[in-house]
């Protein structure tokens, strides 16, 4: 029999389905191609915007269209608050929340020919981590999940719940593990990153956990998914400047450069705050890779406040920012606010004009790398381009090379001209 998995959302969703399929492996299931139907199909929501909840919905679709026969398992976010809207959605036989996802291989047997249920209870359950990650040459490692922070527009902490936090021990046997089976790079993922080691004793924290992956023999590098502004403590910035193997690169999420609106969105920092913070992250950690989030039309805002966002932006100059639209998401604070939106045409003219200041921002940062040499790991080839591989350097910059030998999942030294940063 064939699984097929379609994962949705953020890298916790993309590290779970990988603990899933190694389970559905392990029962004696294979895995569908993309172009293959497939026997039992898993759909991973998503629910942190209107666009995720619409994507999750045609995945299922798609999946009834492709083997209308085969039974459809919903998991993810979006099964928590919306579980009659699945229910009722062609091919679905069986709704799982975020809670029971990874008891997906043993509540699955039921859909397996009666041969090979036997069998599949037979196996004991699922590891407590991955082994390997599919289609990717850097393994996600999730180390927290759930978020305590309750920002006024986000659903993630409902469908989550509260912040949880895994052993450091089994942590590092699993990076142990990843190393073991060729993986050069970890990334650490959770809901509140962050937020890692505060509700276990005694407590730890990202610092203490960087110390421990350093021992690992053979770990290149070790990057950090995405962090909150109050999470980055001088502990955690001493040991970024003083590690072998964590990048250079830090994903800070700023939302909005006005205090009201941060206020409005429950942030808990103000503007100066985060301003802050980047200048004493660069002064300890030279040539540091800045990515951040920003939210465009927030209830209430208005020009005046998206302006003091584009002063943020051009004052910390980040390497990347990853832009997107306010969505209403039930449940949420924000969702019962009263103040005026501005309209879909204007938040669209916000967008255009931010995406103009941080696309000269990103080249700004590109162009300081001109003329060095760095080290570049390598990913894939181009699809369109065989004899080009594509990799990425520790500050995230991605690197193009030609080269007839098989590059992948190899570290170079490579000299960056303009030709060669994409």
């Amino acid at each position: 029999m064939k699984v097929k998995f379609h994962t949705l959302g953020c890298k916790v969703n993309q590290y779970e389905t990988q603990r899933i399929r190694e389970a559905f492996l392990a029962r004696g299931l294979t895995e569908a191609s993309a172009a293959d139907k497939a026997d039992i199909y898993i759909v991973n929501t998503c629910t942190v915007t209107h666009k995720a909840d619409r994507e999750s919905l045609y995945w299922i679709h798609r999946s009834h269209r492709e083997n209308p026969g085969a039974p459809i398992i919903v998991t993810g976010c979006m099964a928590a608050f919306d579980l009659k809207l699945l229910k009722a959605q062609a091919g679905v036989r069986c709704v799982v929340g975020n809670e029971r996802k990874l008891e997906l291989p043993d509540i699955c047997r039921r859909f397996l020919p009666a041969s090979r249920r036997k069998r599949a209870a037979a196996i004991g359950p699922p590891p407590a981590g991955i082994s390997f990650f599919e289609g990717h040459t850097r393994a996600f490692l999730k180390i927290q999940d759930g978020c305590n922070n309750r920002c006024s527009y986000c659903k993630v902490a409902l469908v989550r719940g509260a912040s949880r936090s895994r052993s450091q021990d089994e942590i590092v046997d699993e990076a142990r593990q990843l190393v073991a089976h060729g993986f050069r790079e970890i990334v650490l993922t959770g809901i509140c990153l962050g937020a890692y080691g505060r509700d276990v004793q005694p407590k730890q924290d990202l610092a203490s956990l960087i110390g421990a992956l350093e021992t690992l023999p053979g770990l290149e590098r070790v990057r950090l998914s995405s962090i909150e502004a109050g999470d980055v403590t001088p502990g955690l910035i001493a040991a970024l400047a003083g590690s072998r193997v964590m990048c250079r690169h830090l994903h800070i999420p700023i939302q909005s450069g006005d205090d009201q609106i941060l206020k409005a969105m429950r942030r808990r920092y103000t503007a100066a705050d985060y301003a802050r913070l980047i200048r004493r992250i660069r002064k300890a950690v030279p040539g540091v890779a800045i990515t951040t989030d920003v939210l465009v039309g927030f209830p209430g805002e208005e020009e005046r406040h998206f302006q003091n966002t584009l002063k943020l932006v051009r004052a910390i100059k980040p390497s990347g920012v990853h832009i997107f639209p306010y969505s209403p998401r039930p449940g949420t604070a924000a969702f019962g606010l009263k103040e005026p939106w501005a309209g879909a045409q204007t938040v669209k003219e916000r967008m255009r004009r931010l995406e103009a200041a941080a696309e000269k921002l990103r080249v700004a940062y590109r162009k300081k790398f001109l003329g060095r040499t760095v080290a570049v790991l390598f990913e894939s080839r181009l699809k369109e381009d065989p004899q080009c591989w594509e990799g990425h350097t520790d500050t995230y910059l991605k690197v193009r090379l030609r080269s007839r030998r098989n590059l992948e999942n190899r570290t170079l030294q490579v000299r960056l001209t303009r030709d060669c940063i994409g």
